[in-house]
């Protein structure tokens, strides 16, 4: 029923009890299926408002099997659109020169983008690279960025450690990811390395917490 276009298209879903009513199921199992929609960010429920259909889509990421942006998008089945990207060379933060193991003062390859669905967009994120790679500025920035670093460098990027945390959007973020200024979004800081433990990719990404959920998965 949500994927109809009277619903996709921003209707509010009917009541509970006429949902339950026409599907001929109790409240208590039709509230289950609606908590599950929400939670998988199929659906949006907003009080005093209702429940609607999530127009934006939802990007998914597993921390047990780690994929790039475009990668996670593919296997959702949604289309990647780049809004901005951006390339220059500066000296990184001091945090980013440990990772690579560098001095302060070496100048790195920044990429950075804004990048979504078509419906707008998810996340505004920039990397830096390691300078031993020995990439110029320009590749081509719109093949996926792992299947570019292997097929021109063959780098080929093995391992992900990530920090995850919770923050408020600036006016300048805000304004990148199309919400408003004190909305909340998902910071994620990725640390790429190849098999050999080679220093790839410092990552920082930051995600439209409507339209992005972030699973673990562990196994005992």
């Amino acid at each position: 029923m949500i994927n109809t276009e009277k619903y996709r298209s921003g209707a509010i879903l009917p009541n509970e009890v006429e949902l339950a009513r026409g599907f001929g199921i109790s409240r208590n199992t039709l509230r289950q299926a609606i908590n599950r929609l929400v939670n998988e960010g199929l659906l949006i429920r907003k009080k005093g408002v209702g429940t609607t259909v999530n127009t934006l889509g939802r990007a998914s990421s597993n921390a047990r099997n780690w994929m790039s942006f475009s990668q996670e998008m593919k296997s959702l089945g949604i289309t990647v659109r780049n809004y901005e990207l951006h390339i220059c060379w500066e000296c990184a933060a001091p945090e980013v020169a440990r990772f690579f193991h560098t001095s302060p003062d070496t100048r790195m390859l920044r990429m950075s983008r804004v990048r979504g669905s078509e419906q707008g967009p998810i996340v505004y994120f920039y990397s830096y690279f390691n300078p031993a790679i020995g990439m110029t500025g320009e590749e081509d920035f719109t093949m996926p960025l792992y299947t570019m670093l292997e097929q021109r460098y063959g780098v080929v990027v093995h391992k992900s450690v990530e920090e995850v945390s919770a923050m408020l959007a600036d006016d300048a973020l805000a304004a990148k990811l199309g919400i408003k200024a004190g909305d909340p979004v998902l910071k994620r800081k990725r640390f790429v390395l190849d098999a050999a433990g080679f220093a790839v990719e410092f990552n920082v990404g930051y995600y439209r917490a409507d339209s992005f959920t972030y699973r673990i998965e562990a196994e005992k």
